[in-house]
């Protein structure tokens, strides 16, 4: 059994900040990468992702240069510091998790994050 865990959403206003984070746990042999994805109202976008052998992110460039994603190897848990969030990133944030051999994929249950003044 794997779980992915959400956490630290909530309502932010514009320009302030927010951190989630995301802690797997369970049956996991070795963790290829770590991601957020978000969905509003009716897709699912990439935000961002980290890999965990040595740390390489990548992001969607609606949020490049805003937002930061970073890991904890020991914790299996990893974060997203959201700086100047706008409405438009308004959204239920998703954690997924891979892991190896195969990248097979687990997702949380998600955590609503709200940009509002």
């Amino acid at each position: 059994q794997v779980q992915v865990v959400e956490s630290g959403g909530g309502l932010v206003q514009p320009g302030g900040s927010l951190r989630l984070s995301c802690a797997a746990s369970g049956s996991i042999s070795r963790i290829s990468d770590m991601g957020w994805y978000r969905q509003a109202p009716a897709r699912r976008e990439f935000v961002a992702a980290i890999s965990w052998s040595d740390g390489s992110a990548n992001y969607a460039d609606s949020v490049q240069g805003r937002f930061t994603i970073s890991r904890d190897n020991a914790k299996n848990t990893v974060y997203l510091q959201m700086n100047s969030p706008k409405p438009e990133d308004t959204a239920v944030y998703y954690c997924r998790l891979r892991i190896l051999p195969g990248n097979y994929g687990y997702w949380g249950q998600g955590t609503q994050v709200t940009v509002s003044s």
